[in-house]
């Protein structure tokens, strides 16, 4: 088992890195492995690929058959980066991630170029403040929002919570959101801008049980000093389990928000198209 606290890093791959040998092939430039169940890691862009923040493309690999094997999974940097990254569980009996979890740098994998997603800035309306409502590695296109400087110019506060079983399964989320303040590129559009919010569910912590609890009991409000959500002022994103969807809907449309998307924006989205 790995030290919960200390991600191990898979050395970059010698330069230059190989060239892609078949259609839609980008190759792996890192690998980070958080825990035994999670692991992120960044490919070379294409050059043609433009995308906006909390899009997410069709990766995979290639069958034994020749055949690919793809499925969704959120862009986890911002449209601006060099390269993409990505934020995935670990399936031991997963037809996918049993297998993209051995990746390597130098290694490809396959990528179709043609991000779509209701996680947009697009989707909803004006509004004071962004909630990002996310558990396990529905953090993904969050990762990717938070670091978008389009985020703090559009609201004055922005709330980020995160939901998992243990607190090593923050890392990931935790690190981003502590580097982002003394980043030389987005820190300056952060500021004070941005709150984080982690709670676990098997495991104690400084905040124990899940978000929705917390948000139909009060305790988030009273911890952020907020009096609540309104759909004057309040805008939201879900992604997580089927589970967390649904009881989200519930729970923001309770508030009076409504569901929005690209051709109709509104209060709230919820992203469906989700792995882990």
């Amino acid at each position: 088992m790995m030290n919960d606290q200390t991600p191990v890093m898979t050395p970059e791959a010698a330069k230059p890195v190989a060239k892609p040998a078949m259609p839609d092939a980008q190759t792996v430039t890192s690998v980070t492995h958080w825990t035994d169940r999670l692991f992120s890691f960044r490919v070379t862009r294409p050059k043609s690929l433009r995308f906006r923040s909390g899009e997410f493309v069709m990766i995979g690999l290639l069958k034994d058959d020749g055949r690919p094997l793809l499925r969704a999974y959120s862009i986890a940097s911002p449209s601006w980066d060099d390269e993409l990254e990505f934020y995935s569980i670990k399936v031991q009996d997963g037809p996918l991630t049993s297998r993209l979890q051995h990746i390597q740098p130098g290694d490809q994998i396959i990528l179709r170029p043609k991000p779509v997603g209701t996680l947009v800035h697009d989707a909803l309306l004006p509004g004071k403040r962004i909630w990002f409502f996310a558990t396990g590695t529905g953090f993904a296109p969050f990762a990717s929002l938070l670091r978008d400087p389009e985020t703090y110019e559009r609201y004055e506060q922005v709330i980020i919570t995160h939901t998992c079983r243990e607190k090593a399964e923050l890392e990931y989320g935790r690190q981003l959101v502590e580097g982002l303040a003394d980043d030389p590129l987005i820190g300056e559009f952060v500021g004070d801008k941005l709150t984080y919010y982690a709670t676990t569910t098997q495991e104690d912590s400084a905040r124990t049980g899940r978000v929705t609890t917390h948000l139909t009991d009060g305790t988030l409000f009273a911890h952020l000093g907020i009096d609540g959500i309104t759909p004057a002022e309040d805008r939201a994103m879900v992604c997580g389990s089927m589970g967390l969807n649904m009881a989200m809907k519930e729970i923001l449309e309770g508030f009076g928000l409504r569901e929005g998307a690209n051709s109709d924006p509104a209060e709230y989205v919820v992203e469906k198209a989700f792995v882990g």
